[in-house]
């Protein structure tokens, strides 16, 4: 066990130092990930640490597609491309919370099948909001998932074909990316991959679970999510303090729905949907 722990670790302080110095991750947000990942990898293995890895090294360089054009539109993003501790949490806790919990027997009554379907469901869930947040933010005309109306690329809530459609490919990029993990490194806690049948079950699971997960973040970025004002840029936004220097204005939604908060709750609700879909499948 401590062997298992301290070769997580070493490959976790690689790839999280490979990450900050690509400025991919802020200080707070390296630390995290370590963190993170030496639990993940621990505890879940080649398969957790695996799909854990394939959320991160995709939605980076998606961060990265477009960034010229992304400020061209003057994209109103909650923060910036790197990662804190914060962004971390929020995509990655809950898949860290099961790899924990299966570790130490939490998670007995509960099929190792189904227990790989909540984890990859959240994590495709991440993914799939990431997807459609970096590719969707390249499209000029997103709509309002409520109303229909159309927004600035970056409003929380809007939602484009193009988004919806790199949601559902992040679920399964996560989905494809398990498959294979199970089928080449089976385990007690997360179960192996029995046939081809199985295997695609798995992820069109998966890509479903990441679009609902991916809509419900939409839901409430259209809804609930706290939005500011800068009075000095005279523009709306997600961040307390603007990227001008300026402290903005509380005007709408619930005040402590940030949107890593919204990005957390998507998660629970992806590893939910996959849960039903395994066990009702």
């Amino acid at each position: 066990m401590m062997v298992r722990f301290l070769t997580a670790a070493l490959v976790a302080v690689v790839i999280v130092w490979v990450a900050y110095r690509s400025q991919a991750l802020t200080v707070s947000g390296a630390v995290s990930a370590f963190g993170m990942g030496t639990l993940v990898l621990g505890c879940g293995g080649v398969f957790g640490g695996g799909v854990l890895l394939a959320f991160f090294i995709s939605s980076t360089l998606l961060t990265r597609l477009g960034t010229r054009r992304k400020q061209a539109a003057n994209v109103e993003y909650a923060k910036g491309g790197r990662r804190d501790w914060a962004q971390v949490w929020a995509n990655g806790g809950v898949a860290t919370a099961l790899a924990l919990a299966g570790c130490l027997g939490l998670l007995s009554r509960v099929s190792p099948e189904v227990r790989s379907w909540m984890f990859i469901g959240s994590l495709a869930a991440a993914t799939a909001d990431t997807w459609a947040t970096e590719v969707g933010g390249l499209s000029p005309h997103p709509r309002l998932i409520t109303t229909g109306q159309r927004v600035s690329p970056g409003v929380s809530g809007g939602v484009t074909f193009l988004g919806l459609l790199a949601s559902m490919l992040g679920g399964m990029w996560i989905g494809g990316v398990g498959v294979l993990l199970m089928g080449m490194f089976p385990s007690t806690l997360w179960g192996h991959v029995a046939s081809v049948g199985m295997g695609l079950k798995t992820v069109l699971g998966a890509s479903v679970a990441g679009l609902v997960g991916s809509v419900w973040d939409s839901v409430l970025g259209s809804t609930v999510q706290a939005m500011y004002w800068c009075p000095t840029c005279q523009k709306e936004t997600e961040q307390r303090v603007h990227r001008c220097g300026t402290r903005t204005q509380f005007v709408r939604g619930w005040s402590w729905m940030s949107n890593d908060v919204v990005n957390f709750t998507a998660t629970c609700i992806g590893c939910i949907i996959a849960a039903l879909l395994k066990l009702l499948g």
